[in-house]
């Protein structure tokens, strides 16, 4: 039965989930895959695991073959040359002043080109700078500017949380992060405690925002009057998952509350429908 390998393209790079097929695999070998860009040398970094119910249904690509002494070979020089590739256009990219900030550099496995990944507030011209990386190494050189949350990814790190970044540890795409997002959580809005490494919202305020969002529909809004077990009072506060409301009663004093067990204000009904016979009195719900 195919069992489930985790493969790593790059040192501390994000790890891609591969069936194993018939190989027997532990951690470290070095196997030959597929990707999207081409052939490529992988690192096993965890211990084949069975499918579970849950990775069950995941299409998953399939390793090719083991990788042989020569294509490991090719990829150890792969990794020495982009490490010269970044000291080298580091130290061009300070002779010129160029506007910009290297965050890695790839090189294909099949040597047709090598790829300088980099961030920038705006264009950058780096016509000589490319001039200057195929004089000293005699290959196609190609820049690629990147976001900042693409930055984070390639680089990885730990969050607030104390964890992996979720970008570099599991993330594919980068979905749409709003303020609305931190406040219908109630978190604070000190930007400090709410933005990642990237300097962008953290991408874990969506993950729970969609629960949040139907969970306050049955919810009465703060401010509102209600009727409690120990009198009359208007809203101040909720708590989302608990589904609960505090609640300033008239008397004096705060009570918390099961959203069930609250019913809405006679008095606010009365004072509703008042105010509703003062705008028609005078002529303000006309057209």
């Amino acid at each position: 039965m195919s069992k489930i390998v985790s493969i790593q393209f790059r040192n501390r790079g994000k790890a891609y989930d591969f069936a194993s097929g018939h190989f027997v695999l532990k951690k470290g070998d070095k196997v030959m895959v597929v990707t999207e860009n081409g052939p490529a040398v992988g690192c096993v970094c965890t211990q084949p695991q069975n499918r579970g119910e849950g990775c069950s249904k995941r299409k998953l690509k399939t390793i090719f073959r083991l990788a042989t002494e020569e294509e490991i070979d090719s990829y150890e020089k792969g990794c020495n040359l982009e490490g010269q590739v970044y000291e080298y256009c580091h130290l061009k990219v300070k002779e010129r002043s160029l506007p910009m900030h290297l965050v890695s550099v790839e090189r294909r496995f099949d040597g047709s080109k090598v790829i300088v990944y980099f961030t920038a507030d705006g264009r950058v011209d780096f016509r000589q700078l490319v001039k200057d990386l195929v004089g000293k190494f005699r290959t196609r050189i190609e820049m690629r500017q990147i976001g900042v949350r693409h930055q984070a990814k390639m680089v990885g790190g730990l969050g607030s949380c104390g964890r992996a970044l979720c970008c570099s540890a599991f993330l594919n795409n980068f979905d749409p992060v709003t303020i609305k997002m931190a406040k219908k959580q109630n978190i604070s809005l000190n930007p400090n405690k709410i933005s990642g490494m990237c300097g962008r919202l953290m991408c874990c305020l969506s993950y729970e925002y969609d629960n949040y969002a139907k969970i306050k529909t049955r919810l009465p809004k703060i401010g509102k009057r209600v009727m409690t077990k120990a009198g009359e009072g208007k809203i101040i506060r909720q708590n989302v998952l608990k589904e609960t409301l505090t609640v300033v009663l008239d008397s004096g004093g705060e009570i918390e509350a099961q959203a069930k067990d609250l019913s809405r204000d006679p008095g606010s009904k009365k004072e509703n429908s008042r105010s509703k016979k003062r705008t028609r009195s005078r002529g303000w719900g006309k057209k």
